[in-house]
């Protein structure tokens, strides 16, 4: 079986993600191929998406969030992703069990004694007038039912696992400043959630295996359930296995591919890229050595936005008064602190609305 080095996967990692070379692709097309962007910090999926595409405008996202042809819902690991009004329709049902334990993990304690079927229920109907509410406010509303519960405990369980949600808008519209409302899914998209299919068959994971795989392959299968967050996947990929090929890692794991997806030669040189906080091409993978190094691999958890050299995190990156200082990991040659300062330069240009090219790298 043929042995796929760190540096190999990392390549066929950036293809994967678009950020080997930026793609002419739709923003909801990109979006979709992605598998979603994660997104608790709204304007992250911004520069998430000008690192991946040509041309990138803002308010083509806005659009799509207004259109809603694109949603902010927990889904994968519990987490707020941007994904596609037909993704997470096809998709929630199957995620549903995970995010309901995903909660429980946190409030078990809290929780206890909650029926949550009856909670659910009162929920929907707390929400049944078509109003968007904050967490808080279906919280007061259903409160008087469980007095002796935290109302966080309720908050979360109904907005993140019970009631498959939406934020609205302009909630992670381009610059704008607006806090979280939630609004039933099926009323914001005017569309039903499709159910989970009967026991014994698992059409929606298998897909999921796809999509995972496109956008993040070759991988294994405790990469594809740290993506997903869901454990019982292995019935899906023991299905769709006859589809795929398989290589090894340097550490002897399986790794799973689409027969057809790129997998560049290891040598292919990689830009310089600027990734947003918890970009899901570092944390779309239980292994993340190929694009990160252990010692920096904290950075991926805490919110680090990270700059990519020669396909790997070797610097971060803040933005303050539309000037992007970099502070390296290592230290940098004269030709990087060349190519991170023009690619600095424009992401300071997409983020000022081109008013300059306003780029700092910190000593190191």
């Amino acid at each position: 079986m043929t042995v796929l080095d760190t540096r190999a996967l990392g390549r066929a990692t950036l293809a994967r993600q678009l950020l080997l070379d930026r793609a002419d692709l739709p923003v909801l097309d990109a979006v979709a191929h992605l598998g979603g962007l994660q997104a608790q910090e709204p304007q992250e999926p911004f520069v998430g998406l000008w690192s991946r595409l040509r041309a990138f405008a803002p308010g083509e996202l806005s659009d799509l969030l207004v259109e809603r042809r694109v949603v902010r819902t927990h889904l994968m690991r519990r987490t707020v992703h941007l994904v596609t009004a037909d993704d997470v329709l096809a998709w929630r049902s199957r995620h549903d069990a995970m995010l309901r334990q995903k909660v429980l993990g946190v409030y078990r304690a809290e929780l206890n004694g909650v029926d949550l079927d009856e909670l659910a229920s009162a929920g929907r109907e707390a929400l049944a007038d078509g109003e968007p509410r904050t967490m808080a406010e279906l919280t007061r509303a259903v409160a008087d039912r469980w007095p002796d519960t935290p109302p966080r405990a309720l908050g979360e369980m109904l907005i993140a696992a019970l009631v498959p949600m939406a934020q609205v808008p302009p909630r992670g519209l381009w610059r704008t400043k607006g806090g979280v409302r939630n609004l039933p899914l099926t009323t914001w998209l005017g569309r039903e959630i499709a159910p989970l299919s009967p026991a014994g068959s698992d059409p929606v994971g298998q897909t999921l295996v796809r999509r995972y795989l496109a956008a993040f392959g070759p991988a294994a299968t405790a990469d594809l359930r740290a993506w997903s967050g869901l454990a019982g996947l292995p019935a899906a990929v023991a299905a769709v296995r006859g589809e795929l090929v398989a290589f090894r890692d340097e550490r002897g794991r399986e790794l799973l591919d689409l027969p057809d997806a790129p997998r560049p030669d290891p040598d292919t040189p990689a830009p310089v890229r600027f990734l947003p906080a918890f970009d899901n091409a570092i944390l779309g993978y239980q292994d993340r050595g190929r694009i990160i190094d252990d010692a920096h691999r904290g950075l991926s958890v805490a919110g680090e936005r990270v700059v990519l050299l020669d396909g790997r995190v070797a610097a971060t990156w803040t933005v303050q008064d539309d000037t992007v200082t970099v502070t390296p990991l290592r230290r940098l040659s004269p030709a990087e602190r060349t190519a991170v300062t023009e690619e600095g330069g424009a992401l300071s240009a997409f983020l000022s609305d081109q008013d300059g090219e306003r780029v700092r790298i910190a000593p190191r």
